[in-house]
């Protein structure tokens, strides 16, 4: 029996600093940390629980899908079933991103003051203070926002993840012998072991397709009130490298999609080769199979 996780009963202060993780913190200090160190997972982030929430989109959006006469869209049921989490974590990423393009104006106050000092000047002096409070605070209130908004959208991506292998267990379980001839086991296994990782990615990054923009017309519009046009230059390099990296990621994708179906491959000739074992070895043929492994590994 695990221990119970101090999440459920952690106060405010204590979720927004991490004070919760403090005695297992401890514990890994001490001595190196075991299974029986974990905590229990919470209710709301089991596998049960969370299959069974996104099957109830995933059931109703089929329905819906009959009735328009349309293939129905696991997109659509997961955002049903996750938006007003993710909408609250856009929130804090625009404060996480606002607080961030605040701190170079204070900075940039506090050398213009260093740069121009006048040592008679009380009134600027009050303001470098001024800035300096605000700067302080500034940089507080990002670290804390960080390390919120991540850990939060990595849970959410934790949990999209785990739902959607509940969601895939559960429906090989209810196949046919006929529908299991057509899907082999390396494609199931790579769907459960690489594919569902992706959205453990996309939803910690998908928030920045928004943000990026509102953040670099921010930037542009400091550089401008500061060295004027020239700052132009400095963001059609930014530009050039954003559609660089995108032809990339576009080239990445192709090569993944080619890797994915040499894994199937590989994946059922293994489970094929476990499975006969028994025959394998009482007719010799572990060195010609082991060239054919060989031979789908490279």
């Amino acid at each position: 029996m695990r221990k119970p996780n101090p999440l459920q009963d952690a106060n405010f202060c204590s979720r927004l600093f991490f004070c919760w993780l403090n005695p297992l913190f401890k514990i890994g200090y001490k001595r190196r940390l075991e299974e029986d160190d974990m905590y229990s997972v919470l209710l709301e982030d089991r596998s049960q629980h969370l299959g069974e929430e996104l099957q109830g989109y995933w059931d109703q959006e089929v329905l819906r899908a009959e009735k328009d006469v349309r293939e129905p869209s696991l997109m659509k049921a997961i955002l049903k079933c996750h938006w007003k989490s993710y909408l609250v974590l856009g929130i804090f990423i625009l404060l996480e991103e606002g607080t961030r393009v605040v701190q170079p104006i204070f900075l940039g106050k506090m050398i213009s003051y260093v740069e121009n000092y006048d040592p008679t000047n009380s009134a600027a002096l009050h303001e470098a203070y001024g800035y300096a409070a605000g700067l302080s605070p500034s940089v507080l209130v990002w670290a804390v926002l960080h390390q919120l908004y991540f850990y939060h959208i990595q849970r959410l991506g934790m949990r999209l993840r785990v739902a959607l292998c509940h969601m895939i267990y559960c429906k090989v379980l209810r196949l046919s012998s006929s529908a299991m001839g057509k899907a082999t086991t390396g494609q199931i296994v790579n769907l459960l072991s690489n594919d569902v990782n992706r959205f453990d990615q996309v939803t910690m990054f998908l928030h920045y397709l928004w943000v990026g923009p509102l953040q670099a017309i921010a930037v542009t519009a400091l550089l401008w009130m500061e060295t004027g046009i020239s700052c132009l230059a400095g963001m059609a390099v930014l530009i050039f490298l954003l559609l660089l990296q995108s032809c990339f990621g576009m080239w990445f994708s192709s090569l993944r999609s080619k890797t994915a179906a040499l894994t199937d491959d590989r994946i059922r000739t293994m489970s094929e080769f476990i499975s006969g074992i028994k025959s394998v070895k009482m007719n010799a043929w572990e060195k010609s199979l082991i060239d054919l492994i060989t031979r789908l590994r490279r």
